[in-house]
């Protein structure tokens, strides 16, 4: 018998229990469905009834006798691979709370530095197997993060990882990140300390009013920097988030290839990558409604004319806005405007950039060039 063949569709994917048992409900039948990361110990006895040829189980504990069945059956399973710090078949993002488990022991016992921890290992043992873990662990978080930004208007904000809490330039960001997120954007950030942590935490603070993000700024400036404790620099967030709960989603997408630059918990969804040429073209290819540059060093210049390029060539269709933010940053400390001003002439992204003098300027310019 010829398999049935199978036509790819998110709502084939199995995510969760809940999703499973939705699915056996109302179809009876597993066929030609992706579960991931399914705890299936308790659905034996549907597991071993139901129609599951062309199905694919990737890291779903089960039954000896369950997992026997669906292969015989024509099944694909992909067992959990044990003793790993993350799991490689994930459904869905990462959350700040389960990077950030054990926090109480220190940031070294938590799943995201025990991450690091094996991924500094395995890249030095230069071990296939762990390349390939890393890989599948990547495209699923890459899957999950598309399935969450269906229809979403995303506005990306970059800008390095030394700006300080408690300075003006962070509570900007802040403000920048607020502003957006009440204007229906969804900020997406690379996931890590400074103005990153600075726009996430905007997003978070835009439902509540505005003396939330004043007192909030004011609990994180005490601890500013995450060296030379990243432990004291996370509880500190965990305490904002602790006392207003419930704040405004974004995303973070940051890696584990500068594992020594912490995650931040302000963002609801994180993306985090181990290949970090994945993870920054994802970020940029995302922002869909523009991207915003806060004043950086050789990462956010890089990103600049990353995102530039396919501006230039159009090959991701119409240009989208870029907005440069601090004009003696942009042209005297790093002069990276006058060359995209060079790339853009009389070609379509001409029209789509913009440079401001203070961060306030970004979201009117965002509107003023079509975001």
């Amino acid at each position: 018998m010829q398999p049935t063949p199978f036509h790819a569709s998110h709502d084939r994917e199995v995510e969760s229990l809940a999703e499973f048992d939705e699915i056996v409900s109302k179809h009876g039948s597993l066929a030609q469905f992706r579960v991931q990361a399914v705890d299936l110990t308790d659905r034996t006895t549907e597991l071993l009834s139901l129609d599951t040829a062309g199905a694919v189980f990737l890291g779903c504990a089960m039954d000896p006798d369950a997992a026997a069945k669906v292969r015989a059956v024509g099944a694909l399973v992909f067992p959990p691979v044990p003793g790993l710090p993350f799991d490689p078949y994930r459904g869905l993002l990462h959350s700040p709370d389960e990077l950030f488990e054990r926090l109480d022991a220190g940031y070294e016992e938590t799943p995201d530095a025990r991450a690091y921890a094996w991924f500094q290992q395995t890249k030095a043992d230069g071990d296939i197997f762990a390349s390939m873990l890393r890989s599948i662990h990547d495209d699923s978080v890459s899957d999950a993060l598309d399935e969450l930004l269906v229809g979403a208007r995303v506005v990306g904000v970059m800008g390095g990882h030394a700006m300080a809490r408690g300075t003006q330039a962070y509570e900007g960001a802040a403000r920048l990140g607020r502003e957006l997120a009440r204007a229906g954007f969804t900020v997406a950030t690379g996931g890590g300390p400074g103005a990153m942590e600075a726009a996430n935490l905007g997003a978070y603070a835009a439902p509540f009013d505005d003396g939330m993000l004043a007192e909030a700024l004011e609990l994180l400036a005490r601890a500013p920097s995450f060296t030379p404790s990243i432990t004291d620099w996370a509880r500190a967030a965990f305490d904002v988030r602790e006392r207003w709960p419930s704040g405004g989603p974004s995303v973070g997408i940051p890696t584990w290839f500068y594992g020594h630059e912490p995650p931040n918990a302000f963002a609801a969804h994180i993306a985090k990558y181990f290949a970090n040429a994945t993870r920054e073209d994802g970020l940029l290819a995302r922002s869909n409604a523009g991207v915003v540059f806060l004043p950086g060093a050789a990462g956010t210049v890089q990103e600049i004319f990353d995102n530039a390029t396919p501006n230039y060539y159009e090959s991701r269709g119409e240009p989208t806005p870029m907005v440069l933010v601090d004009r003696a940053h942009w042209t005297e400390k790093h002069p990276t405007w006058p060359l995209l001003q060079s790339l853009a002439r009389e070609r379509a992204m001409e029209s789509r950039i913009a440079l401001v003098d203070r961060i306030e300027e970004a979201p009117d310019a965002l509107k003023r060039l079509g975001g």
